[in-house]
C-alpha cells in the first residue's frame, strides 16, 4: 500500500479494505480480515504451534511475548510511519528518529544480555522486530552503531525461512 495515497498496488482504495487506514492487514481463508501487528503475529504463531513461535496461552512467557509485540508495535512501528511520508516536516522527522534511537537503546541492552527477546528461543516478537528494523536504512536511520541490534538482525536474516521470505518479497536476491 502506498502510505500517502492509501492505494494498493492494484489501485484499490485501502480504506475500503481497512477503514483504520493502517497496515498490516491479513486476509484469512474465510475472507475475514485481521488487523494490528501483535494480533496477526500471535495468530500466525498459533497456526503452527510445533514451531514454538509463541509460548502457551496463560503462561508468563506468553505475556512477555505480548509485552514485546506491543512495544515493537507502538514504540517502533508507529515511530517509523511518518518517516515513510516524504512530506513529513524535518522537525517531526528528527523527533521520530530520536524516539526510535531511544527505543533501540533499550532493545540494545536487552539483546546484549540474550540472543532473542524472550531468551534462548526465536519467537514471533523477534520476527516482528526484524521486520520493523529492516526499514531503518530506507528512512535514513543508521543503526549500525548498535552492535547487539546489528547482530540480532544478522541472526534473523541468516534463518533459512527468513531468507526465503526476503527473496519472495524481492528484498534479497536468491
Amino acid at each position: 500500500m502506498d502510505i500517502e495515497s492509501k492505494r494498493t498496488q492494484t489501485g484499490v482504495d485501502f480504506l475500503t479494505i481497512n477503514p483504520k487506514g493502517n497496515v498490516p492487514v491479513l486476509e484469512l481463508d474465510d475472507k475475514d480480515l485481521l488487523t494490528e501487528g501483535p494480533a496477526i503475529m500471535q495468530y500466525l504463531a498459533d497456526l503452527k504451534p510445533e514451531c514454538e513461535l509463541a509460548p502457551r496461552n496463560g503462561t508468563m512467557a506468553r505475556y512477555r511475548l505480548q509485552e514485546w509485540l506491543g512495544f515493537v508495535n507502538s514504540d517502533l512501528h508507529k515511530s517509523y510511519s511518518p518517516l515513510f511520508n516524504h512530506s513529513t516536516p524535518a522537525p517531526v522527522r528528527a523527533g521520530r528518529q530520536e524516539a526510535l534511537f531511544k527505543n533501540y537503546a533499550l532493545l540494545e541492552r536487552s539483546l546484549t544480555a540474550r540472543q532473542w527477546l524472550l531468551g534462548e528461543r526465536f519467537s514471533a516478537a523477534d520476527a516482528y522486530l526484524f521486520t520493523v528494523t529492516i526499514w531503518a536504512p530506507h528512512v535514513g536511520l543508521d543503526i549500525s552503531r548498535l552492535p547487539a541490534i546489528t547482530a540480532f538482525q544478522q541472526r534473523v536474516a541468516s534463518r533459512p525461512r527468513v531468507q526465503e521470505a526476503l527473496i519472495a518479497e524481492g528484498l534479497l536476491r536468491g
